[in-house]
């Protein structure tokens, strides 16, 4: 199946196609940025980024962190139990609406959040030096341009938004 798969022509080219270039180069990225906080706080990829998103946002509801941090709910609930019995992170029972629960940082873990946030400016200055500033800030401009075009097609199969470009009917990664 396997030798088949190689030999029949497609009009996918995996390695050229956009979305499985943004999911290899993310999970690259991230596992390069890891080392930052990895090694030194021992903080895991889930860890970093609930911390970064509570550190950045404040308070905020289980779903909104899963959402805002690209992982689903049990991923963000055992990085949560790690970040609260580390003393980084607490629960929060809401006052207005007592079925919900408010996940926020401790102060030791906004003091961290503190604390990695200036390495990882660092981080991304150098990851970004070989660009000019102009490119930079096309890159910036482009980015934002697909997050907004991926969120109006997001549940939209074969739709391409309100324009009126043809609609791309690939699976993304």
């Amino acid at each position: 199946m396997r030798d088949r798969a190689k030999s029949e022509p497609s009009a996918l080219v995996l390695e050229h196609f956009l979305p499985y270039r943004f999911a290899v180069l993310a999970q690259a990225v991230s596992r390069a940025f890891s080392s930052v906080y990895a090694e030194r706080f021992g903080l895991s990829i889930p860890e970093w980024r609930i911390l970064a998103n509570l550190g950045r946002f404040g308070p905020l509801y289980a779903g909104e962190l899963a959402e805002r941090s690209s992982m689903d709910k049990p991923k963000v609930t055992r990085a949560l139990q790690r970040l609260e019995a580390a003393g980084l992170a607490q629960r929060a029972i809401d006052a207005n609406d007592r079925r919900q629960v408010r996940l926020a940082l401790t102060r030791r873990g906004r003091a961290l959040f503190r604390q990695i946030a200036a390495l990882a400016l660092d981080w991304e200055a150098r990851l970004l030096a070989p660009l000019a500033p102009a490119e930079r800030a096309a890159l910036d401009g482009i980015l934002t341009k697909l997050t907004r075009r991926a969120e109006d097609m997001r549940g939209r199969p074969g739709h391409a938004g309100p324009s009126s470009e043809p609609a791309v009917h690939a699976e993304a990664s």
